[in-house]
C-alpha cells in the first residue's frame, strides 16, 4: 500500500543546466599559463627520448658495421648494451608518459587546483539555484543539445572573477590572425583539443548533485 501511495504522487518537477567547462578554463589566465608550463615539460620530455633514441641508433649503426670484425665475447658485450639501451628508452617513457607518470604528476599538480576552483563553483551554483543535475556540453562530452538559457558558464566565470566571453575573443582574433596568414596569438588554443598531448580538459563531470 505505501508502495502504491508513492507512486500515485505527482512527479516533482526538477531544474537542469549546462555548462561548458572548455570554455569555462580558456578563460582563466592561471589555466593557459599552467598549460603552457606543461607543454614546455612535455616539450623537454620528447627531446630527451629523441636523443636516447639517436644514441640508440648510433649504437646500432656503429655494431652493423664492426661486428664482423668483433670477436664473438665482444660482439655478444655490444648486443646487450644496445639491449640495455633499448630498455633504458622503455622505461624513460613509462616514466614520462607512462600511468601515474611524470606527466600525469604535474597535470595534477599544475592543472588540478584550477579544474577543482571551476568544479566547486559549478557545484555552488548548482545548490543555489536548486539544479538536480549540471551537464557538461564541452567538446569532450555527448550533449546534444542545450538552450543557451540554460547554460550557466557565464555565471561560472562571473564568481570565479573572470570576464565572461574571453575566450571567444581571443578565438575571434585568432580567427582573423589566421586569415592574414599570421601566426595566432595564442596557438594552443589554434590546435584541436583531442591532439593536445599534455592538455587537461576537466573529463565529463556528467552530473553534479545537490547535496
Amino acid at each position: 500500500m505505501i508502495a502504491v501511495a508513492l507512486l500515485a504522487l505527482p512527479a516533482v518537477a526538477q531544474k537542469y543546466a549546462c555548462v561548458n567547462t572548455d570554455y569555462v578554463l580558456r578563460s582563466i589566465p592561471d589555466y593557459g599559463s599552467a598549460q603552457k608550463r606543461l607543454d614546455k615539460y612535455v616539450a623537454d620530455w620528447q627531446k630527451e627520448l629523441a636523443d636516447k633514441a639517436a644514441e640508440l641508433d648510433e649504437m646500432r649503426a656503429d655494431f652493423e658495421q664492426e661486428s664482423y670484425l668483433l670477436p664473438d665475447n665482444l660482439k655478444k658485450r655490444r648486443q646487450e648494451e644496445i639491449r640495455a639501451k633499448e630498455q633504458e628508452i622503455r622505461d624513460l617513457q613509462r616514466q614520462r608518459f607512462g600511468a601515474g607518470g611524470d606527466l600525469d604528476r604535474k597535470r595534477a599538480e599544475l592543472m588540478k587546483p584550477i579544474q577543482d576552483r571551476v568544479y566547486n563553483t559549478i557545484e555552488r551554483v548548482a545548490q543555489e539555484k536548486n539544479y538536480a543535475f549540471v551537464f557538461d556540453k564541452s567538446a569532450s562530452a555527448t550533449l546534444l543539445y542545450a538552450s543557451k538559457k540554460y547554460d550557466i558558464s557565464d555565471e561560472v566565470l562571473e564568481l570565479l572573477g573572470y570576464k565572461p566571453g574571453a575566450a571567444t575573443e581571443q578565438q575571434q582574433k585568432d580567427d582573423k590572425a589566421q586569415e592574414k596568414g599570421k601566426k595566432p596569438t595564442n596557438p594552443e588554443m589554434r590546435q584541436p583539443a583531442n591532439e593536445r598531448v599534455s592538455r587537461n580538459v576537466m573529463p565529463p563531470m556528467g552530473a553534479v548533485k545537490n547535496k
